[in-house]
């Protein structure tokens, strides 16, 4: 093997006779470490933009969401929270009401997310840290508080402050409606508008607006009831194990998801158009694999004398065979490590630096330039590809040589 692998080396390094090949084998070599580049490249913005979106989450999601697997509410969820609280790990727990509803403010109106929550609330996401104008907290001694997304107030050219009223109207629950008075089929709450928050995420930003939880809990006729129930753990807690212990108390009657499992949709969305790119590339790979074979066609033509010289020698057909085949699995390696450490070069410049930058209007964006994040895993599946790839072009080229050998 050692003898063969030699040979290989030799014949990949020497100066060829014809320059032509020495330009086919640069071309090879030059194309698999291209494209090989680029599934790094691609794959590491596709990665950046996941724990972008996942740091952004973060702020507003919670470490742990329980939700009720029949119907829209926890019909109990007082005393669910009486039984999980004590839980080692939890360091704060809050049971959240979410629905539609009307918001009128001034002569604007628009439909929107009304979320009850708690005043402790803050102790379980960061929605204080996101807010970009007015102050926080829902209730003083004087009025209750609406804290609404930007979007909320641009559409109902809204302020903190106490310009004007934001009123809430929910369809009744319960109790009769007269046909003859409409305005009896809802409920109303009035509030004063304390802050505006932005999470730069469209289904946050767009329509939603949170209130006191009392003040929802009357808004939907609701008295023990929530929609869900948002847990944080403690620094040091896993999360899954927590989810476990959830699950084996409360059964089988009770959605328990984390972060990631809350925004699945969006975050299998990102992994579906990354892995499709992946294996766009990979096809691009395999095209340009190809010119390995073309190179080493030719490679065996001109060695034809030294084929003569191996047999009369006495090499084997099968041991000339193997040194063309090493030869062409060289190229491939040769190509794909160059292509990595490219790629994680060019990836490594880009977080450094933002080089590339994204289009549009920077001062509405939170980054500027494209997001990257290097991934290990990511680089093993590209190195075993350009692996595997070699070793089918190389036996592709070993059909030829071998008919060379007979001849």
């Amino acid at each position: 093997m050692k003898f063969k692998l030699k040979i290989a080396l030799r014949y990949l390094f020497s100066k060829k006779t014809h320059s032509t090949v020495n330009i086919i084998s640069a071309i090879s070599v030059a194309g698999v470490a291209v494209a090989t580049m680029a599934i790094v490249c691609v794959l590491s913005v596709f990665n950046g933009f996941y724990n972008l979106s996942e740091s952004y989450l973060s702020r507003l999601d919670p470490e742990i969401k329980i939700t009720s697997v029949k119907g829209k509410v926890i019909g109990n969820a007082d005393s669910v929270i009486n039984i999980i609280k004590n839980i080692d790990g939890i360091e704060s727990i809050s049971p959240t009401i979410e629905d539609q509803a009307l918001a009128t403010y001034g002569a604007k109106q628009m439909p929107v997310i009304i979320k009850g929550i708690p005043s402790n609330y803050n102790n379980t996401t960061s929605l204080s840290e996101i807010i970009i104008d007015g102050e926080y907290p829902l209730v003083d001694s004087v009025f209750d508080y609406a804290t609404m997304s930007v979007g909320t107030a641009i559409e109902l050219k809204a302020h903190p402050g106490y310009y004007n009223t934001l009123n809430i109207y929910t369809p009744r629950r319960k109790g009769r409606i007269n046909p003859a008075n409409p305005y009896t089929a809802f409920r109303a709450d009035t509030l004063m508008v304390g802050a505006v928050f932005q999470v730069e995420q469209m289904e946050y930003d767009a329509n939603v607006i949170f209130i006191p939880f009392e003040n929802a809990r009357q808004l939907l006729d609701y008295t023990t009831e929530a929609t869900a129930i948002e847990i944080k753990t403690t620094p040091s807690t896993d999360t899954d194990q927590t989810i476990t212990k959830i699950k084996n108390i409360l059964g089988d009657n009770y959605n328990i998801k984390n972060r990631i499992q809350q925004q699945e949709h969006s975050f299998k969305m990102i992994e579906v158009e990354k892995w499709i790119t992946f294996f766009l590339l990979v096809f691009i790979l395999v095209i340009a694999s190809f010119n390995i074979i073309s190179t080493m066609s030719m490679l065996i033509i001109e060695k034809d004398e030294n084929i003569k010289t191996f047999t009369a020698l006495g090499a084997t057909r099968k041991q000339i065979v193997q040194i063309f085949i090493i030869e062409g699995w060289l190229i491939s390696i040769i190509g794909g490590i160059i292509g990595i450490i490219t790629g994680v070069i060019l990836c490594l410049l880009q977080e450094w630096g933002g080089i590339i930058k994204l289009g549009g209007n920077h001062n509405a964006m939170s980054i500027d330039s494209y997001p990257v994040s290097v991934e290990i895993s990511d680089l093993s599946v590209v190195l075993l590809l350009v692996l595997i790839t070699g070793i089918i072009t190389a036996l592709t080229t070993a059909s030829f040589s071998r008919n060379r050998t007979i001849k």
